[in-house]
């Protein structure tokens, strides 16, 4: 107790000296209800080095969630589930194991394939062992099952027993027809995430999806770095065992070569995505065993709330992953701790900010407000999924989720960035906004990424609560557009999941404050309606929402 005390100390200085120590980044301050300097003073201690990068499992975990849950109560935060400011969050490590080589028999000769030069395989059953043996091989197409575009490659298809072999992202990629399913534009089916959930819920013993760089939007060095050791996931009372036994993907060049011997060669997507297109055995089968390692954790998401004045059943949702990497490989200048900066003590440095805007507003929401500080965003968004499937207000009640990842450290911007720009009501509310301050709105750069999907906000957006997430766009207010873009490519390039990620005096967050403002008046004017957003009458997840609300 006496060396946890001590280092709590430690952090309140640490935030004691960041607010002495502000400068007004060069431009006078606004009336805006959240400031920069307050933003500044909370990334000061949730990025300083004796956090050691914020990793679920570490004392970095427990002096993070220790400064959020003191902000939120000296917010006047009442704890968020009953009586307490934590929700558990049980976890399982599983570090697979696979087979040096995956077998493929029959064909016109047997072939070996090699770990991560040429796959790379996991399990997330909750087991020792896992083994495909002589598993038939079925190219499923996309392996989309999507009643609102009329699409189901897995029609007349049983897969029991059985490795479907698919494409990544849908097939409305490069297709150049802008209606089928959303052109360049991924949906959630695109998704690799979804791949695995359809594929389970078809019955199929593994998946294996295609990687093509381009729909993917990143090379293979990151699928095999990002899906070898151990991996975190949620525990599931059937431990997992409705999933594949197998997950995994291969490259193009091995998926050319077995396409070939089944017939099928020329652009694979084309064919895919022909409307005259049905599941196509590969008359090869696939055998191959992966070993687990499990390891067994709790983690914590931190929950304070505002009662609504008149309407307390009903709730808005502010998220933000307070985790990050912790300690790994060094850069350049020796330097070995991911603190996260801006991915992502910005977002939590936000939501502790609107929290305290709330509190201070003269006129009370008349519903409640909640702010959830998520746990494991880096590790597959698991906290937010968490809270999703094991909700401490029903999901059905909860309006809105607004979402903050990653604000921009260069300034205020004169256009707003949507993610996933064309979901849902919530951008409308961004759009009004924008017009009174005389700012534009802007979707994303790449919509191919799918990038609505690879934050919290989706996890809600998945079981139908209308989910928004927005950041600083390009083009700086007192720098102009290439400014803007210049400071986003360094950040990509040089601090992005770096230790270079690191808080400094003279940070410019006041375009940090920009989207937060932003979001408190959208949760304000929430939080005064009596009517529910929804979403567009195209976007996936309208179903689900409406099918919750009685619809």
């Amino acid at each position: 107790m006496k060396n946890k005390y001590h280092s709590l100390l430690a952090i309140s200085g640490i935030a004691l000296l960041a607010g002495c120590s502000q400068n007004n980044n060069g431009s006078k301050e606004t009336d805006k209800a959240i400031t920069p300097d307050e933003i500044k003073s909370h990334i000061a201690v949730l990025a300083n080095d004796s956090l050691l990068g914020r990793k679920p499992f570490t004392a970095g975990e427990t002096k993070a969630i220790a400064y959020i849950s003191s902000e939120f109560k000296k917010a006047g935060l009442e704890p968020g589930n009953n009586g307490s400011y934590l929700q558990d969050v049980p976890m399982v490590e599983i570090t697979s194991h696979p087979s040096e080589t995956m077998e493929i028999s029959g064909g016109k000769s047997p072939i070996s394939l090699h770990k991560l030069t040429d796959f790379v395989t996991f399990s997330r059953r909750e087991v020792d062992s896992v083994q495909l043996k002589n598993s038939p091989l079925i190219f499923a197409g996309y392996g989309i099952v999507a009643p609102e575009y009329h699409w189901n490659d897995y029609a007349g298809l049983d897969v029991k027993g059985k490795t479907v072999v698919v494409l990544v992202n849908d097939p409305g990629f490069k297709s150049g027809d802008p209606t089928l399913f959303k052109g360049d534009t991924m949906t959630y089916y695109g998704r690799w995430t979804y791949k695995f959930e359809e594929a389970a819920r078809q019955g199929a013993a593994g998946v294996i999806i295609v990687h093509q760089t381009e729909p993917a939007s990143y090379g293979w060095e990151v699928v095999s770095n990002s899906n070898s050791g151990a991996k975190l996931y949620l525990t599931q009372k059937d431990k997992h065992m409705s999933r594949c036994k197998v997950e995994g993907w291969i490259t193009e060049d091995v998926a050319k070569k077995l396409f070939a011997d089944a017939g099928i060669t020329g652009d694979l997507r084309a064919i895919a995505r022909s409307k005259s297109f049905k599941a196509v055995p590969l008359n090869r089968s696939v055998s191959l065993t992966i070993n687990n390692k499990l390891k067994y954790s709790t983690s914590h998401n931190v929950i304070g709330t505002i009662k609504g004045s008149t309407s307390p059943g009903e709730y808005i949702l502010y998220t933000a992953h307070w985790d990050h990497l912790g300690i790994g490989k060094p850069d350049a200048k020796g330097d070995s701790i991911y603190n996260g900066a801006v991915d992502n003590a910005s977002g939590v440095a936000a939501i502790i900010g609107v929290a305290k805007a709330f509190q201070q507003a003269k006129e009370k929401p008349k519903r409640s407000i909640v702010f959830l500080a998520v746990t494991a965003e880096e590790q597959g968004l698991l906290g937010s999924e968490y809270y999703a499937t094991h909700p401490i207000y029903p999901l059905n009640k909860t309006i809105a989720d607004l979402n903050m990842d990653a604000l921009g450290s260069y300034g205020e911007t004169k256009d707003i960035a949507i993610t996933g720009k064309g979901q849902n009501d919530l951008e409308d509310y961004v759009a009004d906004i924008a017009k009174q301050d005389g700012l534009t709105t802007v979707g994303d750069r790449h919509p191919g990424a799918g990038s609505y999907y690879r934050s919290d906000h989706f996890n809600f957006a998945k079981l139908g609560v209308p989910a928004l997430d927005i950041n600083n766009g390009s083009i700086s207010k007192t720098q102009g557009a290439t400014y803007g873009e210049e400071k986003q490519k360094e950040y990509n390039d040089q601090r992005y999941h770096q230790p270079a990620d690191n808080y400094s005096a003279d940070m410019d967050a006041t375009g940090m404050a920009q989207i937060a403002d932003i979001l408190y008046r959208i949760g304000t004017k929430l939080s005064n309606e009596t009517t529910f957003p929804g979403w567009k009458p195209h976007s996936e997840f309208k179903a689900v929402r409406d099918k919750s609300l009685g619809k």
